[in-house]
């Protein structure tokens, strides 16, 4: 719609510096108000900024140059390492301890069902190959923290229920990125000529040179962060961040593991949450054009034409398909898990229901993936995930909801719990009090505030103060005395 605006401009100033611009304002601007319509429809912001993204992309209204929207490849890289430092704030071993191995079980059993599920359909059943079948399975592992954590605070939910929640989304993500890892290594094998261990070997080991890198970038930060303003605070954490980010482009490796490895090292030897606290006001526009770019290279076309295919299978199917067999590993997998290492029933029947929600780290990885598999394959991939995380997206939040209820972890059900766990009564209910009782109770009241008063307070001159000094052994006689001492007494003054 834009196109012949922006080649004018392009000509007049013979560079596309303008479009540019003018482009990524547009994007934050209606990426803004796309919000405005969510928060009343109580969806998170990751919906609007996807969504909003579709409707600027070329199958809507077109306002976006492609040689922009290829231009911000690097945008990808850049949110994923702030979405995986944040990740590391809640990967506490503080927390961890406390459900110790029993979260790891829960962990792994949710996790991996769910990618195995998902190879399974993909591979045996709609034989899609081993490459996208993979990729795809490894990024069903994955789970978007934002839309739980923010359901959580929102009810001020606590209990068993909540810290495991907390552990399994802590861990949950890093199994995804060692799954997709290995997925890739894999992945780059069967495409390439032929399948060796040195292939899946030599990502593993740059990958673990990454985590080395984050650790002791963890402990360098914390040591730069001592004493330093907030806007140096910003400026060396976004620096450490963005090297990262280049190390990892450097040896053709996500840099998830390394940024999240840096934001559990520092969390936990400095315990200074401020940092991600400024961290989340400076991202925020980058996060925004990062979900809005993954919407503008949705491929609506292949989702719904008759000619969107993979493998002969419509691609709607495929997600459709997708979207349902995540769902059931998740929960079969947490349910699972739960009772081996023995939960109690209302983690076990429920925790699956809260690991529904994916974006963010899945959608960065499948920009990735789509990389590694290239051409109308990898636009598949991404559309299906994006897709997806849409529809997790609207039915996710919701069923966090309902599970912290179901699991009495809020509201007069989660204080009942506490009493019947602290072997109290309930509270029995409280009678108004009669008229009688209300004037007694004033009487009292008005009795207390006189012996808290003293008149020396507000004598304003010495001879005030003089002549209270000088009552005082009468006020003293009256207060002890009878009440015809009193009257006598006032009847003198």
């Amino acid at each position: 719609m834009l196109d012949g605006f922006y080649e004018k401009i392009s000509l007049l100033t013979n560079s596309h510096v303008p479009a540019v611009i003018i482009s990524i304002a547009l994007m934050l601007l209606m990426g803004f108000l796309g919000t405005r319509v969510t928060k009343l429809l109580r969806l998170p912001n990751v919906t609007a900024y996807i969504l909003i993204g579709i409707v600027l992309g070329p199958f809507c209204l077109d306002l976006v140059p492609d040689y922009v929207v290829e231009g911000m490849d690097f945008i990808s890289d850049i949110a994923l390492a702030f979405i995986a430092f944040s990740v590391g704030e809640y990967f506490r071993f503080s927390t961890l301890k406390k459900n110790g191995s029993k979260v790891v079980v829960i962990t792994l059993f949710e996790a991996l069902l769910a990618t195995v599920l998902v190879f399974v359909l993909c591979f045996f059943i709609l034989k899609l190959g081993m490459a996208f079948s993979i990729i795809l399975a490894a990024l069903a592992s994955a789970t978007a923290p934002a839309s739980t954590l923010m359901t959580i605070r929102q009810t001020k939910a606590h209990g068993d229920f909540v810290d495991t929640l907390f552990s399994v989304v802590a861990l949950d993500d890093v199994v995804g990125l060692l799954a997709y890892s290995v997925a890739v290594s894999i992945a780059l094998a069967t495409l390439g000529n032929g399948f060796s261990a040195g292939d899946v070997l030599l990502p593993i080991a740059w990958n673990i040179m990454m985590i080395a890198l984050g650790i002791g970038g963890g402990f360098l930060l914390k040591f730069l962060m001592a004493k330093r303003s907030t806007d140096n605070r910003l400026i060396v954490s976004v620096a450490f961040l963005f090297a990262l980010c280049g190390v990892g482009a450097a040896v053709n490796v996500s840099p998830l593991l390394a940024c999240m490895a840096m934001g559990t090292v520092y969390i936990n030897i400095s315990g200074d949450d401020k940092l991600f606290k400024q961290l989340n006001y400076f991202s925020p526009p980058i996060l925004l054009l990062f979900f809005v770019k993954s919407g503008i290279g949705f491929r609506l076309d292949s989702l719904v034409s008759a000619e969107g295919s993979l493998g002969g299978v419509p691609l709607l199917v495929v997600g459709v398909l997708y979207f349902v067999v995540r769902l059931v590993g998740k929960y079969a997998g947490a349910f699972a898990g739960c009772a081996i290492v023995k939960k109690d029933k209302r983690v076990r029947n429920y925790l699956g229901m809260a690991l529904a929600p994916q974006a963010g780290v899945a959608i960065g990885l499948a920009a990735l993936g789509a990389r590694v598999l290239g051409g109308s394959t990898g636009e598949m991939l991404e559309t299906i995930v994006l897709s997806s995380s849409i529809l997790y997206e609207l039915v996710g939040p919701a069923l966090a909801k309902l599970s912290l209820y179901l699991s009495c972890s809020y509201g007069e059900r989660a204080e009942a719990l506490e009493r019947a766990a602290a072997g109290e009564s309930p509270p029995s209910p409280e009678k108004p009090p009669t008229r009688e009782e209300e004037v007694a109770a004033l009487k009292e009241r008005l009795q207390a505030i006189q012996k808290e008063i003293s008149v020396k307070e507000y004598a304003r001159s010495p001879e005030e103060e003089a002549f209270l000094e000088a009552t005082e052994p009468f006020d003293e006689e009256i207060s002890t005395g009878s009440e015809y001492n009193r009257r006598k007494f006032i009847n003198k003054r």
